[in-house]
């Protein structure tokens, strides 16, 4: 929201008030609260009348600063409130030659108490950025509504990411981002998953505590400041310092949560009935068992709205005119070794036998004056399940736990970003706090059903809104795109900011969601859908299946359906590292390379994991345009060696995509193509990768719930390779340029080279390669 009128006058009927001096200050010993007054203080006399800013500074966790200010304090608590784990107070506060020094792990603010108010924020000694005179303000507007304002510097080179889901241009400079969810597609400025979070290049971020709206000025209104304000006499955010962005990254998600683990068979493909296609149980056959046939790797179906009865979303009762046996068929399903999703939203339509129920036990949002809230986009007469009420969440959990006794496996939680703000929730909770926030209630019932029912380690969404914390409960898609290879790159675009807000895993409708793809764009969109962290074939109108488009179609699904699937002892590894440091499976080329200024500001490649390199193909012509940091980096898929630090520009048929193995490297390959949730162990490889000499590399190999039960580490030594193993089966290991030497379970070695010598060790596990 913007306040000003350019450089020198204030937007007419607003009137803006920032903290002038530091006057009195109160020390606590886990925080400094400072009061500020909005004018110069010259004598008694200038102590009446005016506003006081009351500024608490305090930090919940090691290089993390929270700054809360208030102009009046004595407004009732709001809710919801985003859920945040703070830690013991770890900070020190020092008064020195009249200013305010307040550290936190290797974090330093400084406050001056002789001059104009200012913030400056370091890492260290370096300067990371400051808040000046006006980078705090109280603002009264039209309407005698209230507003606060925050602003930090933007340095020289430095850009941001982030605010969620976004799929405007990924650097959000010159941006006004608006944090407030709709329903809005990929084509538009508007976001089904907005976070009030952002992060620099220069290795910190913001946190903007507030569920409700938050209005970002990234740039936009003062082209050299970072501006944030909410409507009300409150603001509150935290500066959390890396000084990596890994490391901010780590920070926001110990305060926010971490995502789950979502379960191995997720990985794999999955299909779907599409969304207006007309089907049944025959339809939903032929679509599997053509996967079969052509031996295309398939791990989940999903049925999509008309599961349900039409105009009766959700009565989460089957359509008995084409689904007559429900639960046969989803036992015959899974005799074929699939998991089972169906489609959901929030929603109680009025023709669904369950809204008369719903709306006389109060577990529907209802309107100031009692009646129920309800209007007839998307569904007739539909009313919006009330999650703050816990019995209504409990009556909502019910019908999701007889689907999951039927055989459902999973829910595609659509929706929830259209959530009226003209109601009443029970607990009493705010509507334009509840706006966004009611995103994070929807998925978390579902998501703990799935974990009540199925166990921790086979939970798993697919979630269209969010907001902050909402990570937690993995997947989450890109919503609705067009098959076209702009709308690849918007959603590629959306999924990687997305992953710089704290989520961790992304996925997208292959193919594009409305229209139909022509069959090349659907063959390169495959290969980029592929190598993301989940992948799906989902459509609007048309079916997504493969042999629809062309049967080469069916061969790039193949290929690379069962790279991935080989992929997965590397796949998980990455899964089990971001519970731990919610660091995402698709990262962006700044979080792996912030000191490479080029990777600053690419948007059309990606990190899969910490090792592998993607760049999609969005074109016809087939020509890739990437670029490879500083290293050696070995193609996947051919072997070929090339020194990064370069752009390179190389034409890709169908059947490849520019795929780069990171220099010292220890990539573990599956032997099992079919399906993603396999012992990774059993007759797993090691593909070695440029090792840099006396450096050691290392790789662990998890079981399909993420517990360690192998693992490597090599260290190069001029013409030998020392290897230190403790594998539970037999296991290979491929070295560049050698033929794979292989270890069996008795003990035998085999070596696929002359010349290549084994060198026993101190034991079993420890031996040399000789090249």
């Amino acid at each position: 929201m913007k306040f000003t009128n350019g450089n020198w006058l204030v937007k007419e009927g607003f009137m803006i008030h920032h903290p002038h001096q530091v006057h009195d200050v109160l020390k606590e010993e886990d925080a400094l609260t400072l009061f500020v007054p909005c004018k110069a203080i010259r004598h008694r006399g200038d102590t009446l009348d005016g506003p006081l800013l009351t500024i608490r500074i305090s930090s919940p966790m090691e290089n993390v600063f929270r700054i809360q200010t208030w102009h009046f304090k004595g407004g009732k608590e709001k809710y919801p409130q985003f859920k945040l784990n703070q830690k013991a107070s770890a900070i020190e506060i020092y008064q020195n030659n009249h200013k305010w020094e307040l550290y936190s792990g290797q974090t330093k603010l400084k406050i001056p108490t002789d001059d104009i108010f200012r913030m400056e924020f370091f890492n260290q000694d370096k300067k990371l950025t400051h808040s000046d005179q006006k980078g705090l303000a109280w603002i009264r507007g039209n309407d005698n509504k209230t507003y606060m304002r925050g602003q930090l510097n933007i340095n020289v080179g430095e850009y941001f990411y982030g605010l969620g889901e976004r799929f405007t241009p990924f650097v959000k400079n010159g941006q006004v981002v608006d944090s407030w969810n709709k329903d809005g597609g990929t084509s538009t400025e508007q976001a089904y998953k907005n976070v009030p979070f952002y992060l620099s290049n220069r290795g910190y971020g913001v946190f903007v505590n507030h569920p409700e709206h938050v209005a970002f000025e990234m740039g936009s209104e003062i082209v050299s400041k970072n501006q944030f304000s909410v409507e009300g006499e409150e603001l509150d955010y935290f500066f959390i310092n890396g000084p990596t962005p890994k490391e901010v990254l780590e920070r926001y998600t110990d305060l926010t949560g971490k995502p789950a683990v979502p379960p191995a068979w997720s990985f794999g493909l999955w299909l779907t009935t599409s969304f207006t296609t007309e089907y049944n149980e025959e339809t939903v056959n032929h679509f599997v068992d053509g996967m079969l046939e052509r031996k295309l790797p398939l791990s989940v179906f999903h049925f999509d709205c008309f599961w349900m009865k039409d105009m009766e979303w959700c009565n989460f009762e089957w359509d008995e005119r084409n689904f007559p046996d429900p639960k046969g068929m989803i036992k015959r399903l899974k005799d074929k070794g699939l998991k089972i999703c169906v489609w959901i939203n929030p929603y109680i339509a009025q023709k669904s036998k369950l809204f008369a129920e719903a709306a006389s036990k109060g577990y529907l949002l209802k309107r100031p004056d009692g009646d129920v809230w309800q209007w007839d986009l998307w569904q007739a007469g539909q009313g919006v399940v009330d999650f703050s009420n816990p019995d209504a969440c409990e009556w909502y959990a019910d019908k999701l736990r007889a689907l999951i006794d039927m055989g459902v496996d999973s829910f595609k939680t659509d929706f929830g970003e259209r959530i009226p703000t003209d109601v009443v929730y029970w607990d009493g909770s705010d509507p334009e706090r509840m706006h966004n926030y009611y995103s994070y209630k929807y998925n978390q019932v579902v998501f703990d059903v799935l974990q009540e029912k199925k166990g921790g380690e086979e939970a798993v969404v697919f979630a269209r809104s969010s907001t902050a914390g909402g990570q937690q409960f993995p997947v989450h898609w890109g919503g609705d795109c067009y098959a076209t290879y702009e709308s690849m790159a918007e959603s590629l675009r959306g999924g990687l900011s997305l992953c710089l807000s704290g989520f961790g895993y992304w996925s997208h409708d292959i193919g594009g969601f409305e229209n139909t793809a022509s069959p090349d764009l659907f063959k390169r969109w495959l290969a980029f859908g592929l190598l993301s962290s989940h992948s799906r074939l989902h459509g609007s109108s048309s079916y997504r299946v493969p042999w629809l488009f062309d049967e080469e179609a069916v061969d790039v699904t193949r290929f690379f359906a069962q790279l991935k699937n080989t992929l997965m002892p590397y796949l998980m590894n990455v899964a089990k590292d971001n519970n731990k440091t919610g660091i995402p499976l698709m990262r962006a080329m700044v979080l792996e390379f912030p000191e490479d200024p080029t990777c600053a500001m690419l948007d059309l490649q990606y990190m899969l994991g910490d090792s592998l390199l993607v760049a999609p193909i969005f074109n016809e012509e087939g020509e890739a345009s990437y670029y490879l940091p500083n290293g050696k980096w070995t193609n996947l898929l051919t072997g070929a060696v090339v020194e990064g630090g370069t752009w390179q520009q190389e034409y890709h048929d169908y059947m490849s995509i520019p795929l780069f193995v990171r220099e010292h490297t220890i990539l573990p390959i599956g032997q099992n193509k079919e399906r993603p949730d396999y012992h990774y162990s059993e007759e797993v490889t090691f593909y070695v990768y440029e090792l840099q000499e006396r450096k050691k590399a290392s790789a662990v190999i998890r079981n399909v719930t993420g517990d360690i039960v192998g693992s490597i580490s090599m260290e190069k030594d001029g013409e030998q390779i020392v290897v230190e193993a403790d594998m539970p089966s037999s296991y290979s290991i491929n070295l560049s340029g050698y033929s794979t030497i292989a270890k069996t379970t008795s003990g035998h070695w085999s070596t696929g080279k002359q010349g290549v010598q084994i060198i026993p060790k101190s034991s079993d596990s420890q031996y040399a390669i000789h090249l």
